[in-house]
């Protein structure tokens, strides 16, 4: 009869490496107060273009003050990607 040959015993390997995650600073203390406060001056523009029947914040540029609303919501809102 024939003698088993067995598994073959494992080779030693080496641990993977370590990972080292790169430090990403922090953002400036001005930041987030930046953000907030562009995202509330764009409620507020929007909302007195509606509640002032379209009169004011600029009367002069009409229904482009919801453009400029947005744009300052958006400027605040993209600021939030970028806030760590």
């Amino acid at each position: 009869m024939s003698k088993s040959r067995g598994r073959p015993q494992p080779m030693a390997s080496t641990p993977p490496p370590e990972r080292r995650t790169a430090e990403v600073p922090a953002s400036p203390s001005w930041w987030a107060p930046t953000m907030i406060a562009l995202m509330l001056i764009g409620l507020l523009w929007v909302v007195v273009f509606y509640i002032t029947q379209e009169k004011y914040p600029i009367p002069a540029i009409g229904r482009w003050n919801l453009g400029a609303g947005f744009g300052f919501m958006l400027a605040g809102f993209l600021m939030t990607t970028r806030w760590k």
